[in-house]
């Protein structure tokens, strides 16, 4: 423990410091100030010692020089034990706590300040106290955040104004965290205005996941410093340990309902939605994801974008006496749960339940890391550009307009190369009825997703004349490709399985050609102008 007799008061943000600096004055501690926050806890009748009469001299530069000197730097560094004796004949007093928050640079530059404002606002004498306290942490505290004033107060109202080895270790490491990110953001900005962009991350609190991509890898999962509703705070309410695995399909799931106005439910499994819908209902846009891969929908992760009710967890039938019937999955994640739709899910004791809103997805942007280098991109935040008919017989894009934007949203989630093919639900909804995801031929991707909505088709249909069901099913619905077809045969394959409805971006070498096809086939075609490439 050391005992709070000398401490140096000097912040930018003024916020929660007169009550800092009461408490401190309750344990009878000199208080040394400078400038604005002089007089600010001068206001509050709290004595001060002047700056100027520690360092000798007074401010100068319109405050540019006020902390740096030799007197401030030796009494913050100094060795108790080593160095008590240079310091007496010094007349070196030491300096016990160090309370600074830097000059607001991030907050100058997102108002969008020019060089010379953003240059006044790089602190220079503030990050070298702290650097200096923070590094003779053994008998230093430094507080550089607002949010530890309290607990800050805390443990100097119980140990009668000392602080503890253990608090003063973990000051100094958020210390130099908090350095090491304002000098970054300086260092980069200073290359963007330059035309050189840089790029500094900086992830903290990193915990171990169950595993990594497979059982006999490490992971770990970092919180970005700063980042505004990371998914690192999601609350895990049920369940046993995350995965790495897990996590990245947490992700794609949330990503996947995102963008959907009414009642949306995702299913993942590996990346890539084998079941997305959309509706009024939740129960029954639930039961229309799962219908569009019952089997890949075995150990998913399945995300809502509204609170679950009981009746939508009831689908899973955790509870049915035939265990067959008894649906397993691994992970939903949603913005809420009612307490009796928990009460069920919780039946299920491996199950992880996990409450995040979908709307607190904020992409910006996407990053690589790859052998040596990273790729940085912005995020594929637009459906697209334009909404051209551009065959003999027109696209209905008025009445259809709800199924198209599903469509598109729907392929710009799934591995390229990515055709889905979507339909309406008999409640109005729209779910994925058949996905080609990740084949590095795009023909391949057309055959998979005509063949798993023929599946879907079967098994749905009770009647006596399935032919003519699905033939009308497959009419009424939409193929829609992520990146334009480079030839007919897709045209020509989809039209054979009688699709009657193309959605694409257009753009190749051969548009007059797939056109061509599309007009001999009685097919639709709408061009987007919006390619949706995900690797």
């Amino acid at each position: 423990m050391i005992k709070i007799k000398r401490a140096l008061l000097s912040v930018a943000d003024k916020t929660g410091i007169v009550k800092l600096a009461k408490v401190l004055k309750e344990f009878d501690c000199e208080i040394i100030s400078t400038g604005g926050t002089k007089a600010v806890l001068e206001d509050a009748g709290i004595s001060v010692t002047d700056i100027s009469v520690v360092t000798g001299n007074s401010e100068a530069f319109a405050g540019r020089m006020k902390t740096l000197s030799f007197n401030i730097g030796s009494a913050l560094l100094f060795d108790r034990e080593k160095d008590w004796k240079e310091a007496e004949e010094l007349a070196i007093d030491p300096i016990d706590l160090v309370v600074c928050n830097l000059y607001p640079f991030a907050a100058v530059k997102q108002k969008g300040a020019e060089l010379p404002e953003l240059i006044e606002n790089i602190d220079i004498g503030g990050p070298t106290m702290i650097r200096a306290g923070a590094k003779n942490y053994k008998y230093v505290a430094v507080v550089t955040d607002i949010a530890d004033y309290r607990n800050i107060i805390a443990e100097l109202k119980i140990n009668k104004g000392s602080l503890s080895l253990e608090t003063r270790w973990e000051l100094m490491r958020k210390t130099f965290n908090y350095t090491a990110d304002y000098d970054s953001l300086i260092a980069s900005t200073m290359d963007e205005l330059a035309g050189s962009r840089s790029l500094r991350f900086h992830f903290r609190m990193g915990k171990k996941l169950r595993y990594g991509e497979n059982s006999h890898q490490e992971g770990y999962l970092f919180r970005e410093t700063g980042a505004e509703n990371s998914l690192y705070d999601m609350k895990v309410l049920h369940g046993k340990e995350i995965s790495y695995n897990n996590m990245a399909d947490i992700h794609s799931a949330i990503e996947a309902v995102h963008d959907l106005k009414n009642q949306g439910c995702a299913i993942i499994k590996h990346n890539n939605p084998c079941g997305l819908a959309e509706g009024r209902d939740q129960r029954e846009v639930f039961a229309n994801a799962w219908a569009g891969d019952p089997v890949s929908a075995y150990g998913s992760i399945i995300a809502f974008n509204k609170p679950v009710s009981k009746a939508t967890a009831e689908f899973l039938q955790l509870d049915n006496k035939i265990r067959t019937l008894r649906k397993f999955v691994e992970v939903i994640v949603a913005p809420g749960f009612s307490a009796a739709a928990l009460d069920y899910l919780f039946k299920h004791k491996n199950l992880r339940i996990i409450e995040f809103d979908s709307q607190n997805y904020k992409p910006g942007s996407e990053q690589k890391k790859i052998t040596g280098a990273l790729l940085v991109q912005s995020c594929d935040n637009k459906l697209y550009d334009k909404l051209e008919s551009v065959t003999e017989i027109g696209f209905t894009i008025e009445k259809d307009i709800d199924l198209i934007e599903f469509g598109i949203n729907t392929v710009k989630q799934i591995r390229s190369n990515a055709i889905v093919i979507v339909r309406r639900t008999k409640d109005g909804g729209c779910h994925l009825l058949g996905m080609g995801a990740g084949q590095p031929n795009r023909i391949v991707s057309t055959k998979l997703a005509i063949e798993k909505a023929v599946e879907n088709l079967t098994r749905d249909y009770n009647g006596t004349d399935l032919t003519k069901y699905t033939a009308k099913e497959i009419a009424a619905s939409i193929l829609v490709s992520d990146a334009f077809f480079p030839f007919a045969d897709n045209v020509e394959l989809a039209g054979n399985a009688g699709i009657r409805k193309i959605i694409q971006p257009g753009g190749s070498i051969r548009d007059k050609a797939v056109i061509k096809k599309c007009d001999e086939l009685g097919i639709a075609m709408l061009f987007t102008g919006i390619r949706h490439f995900k690797h």
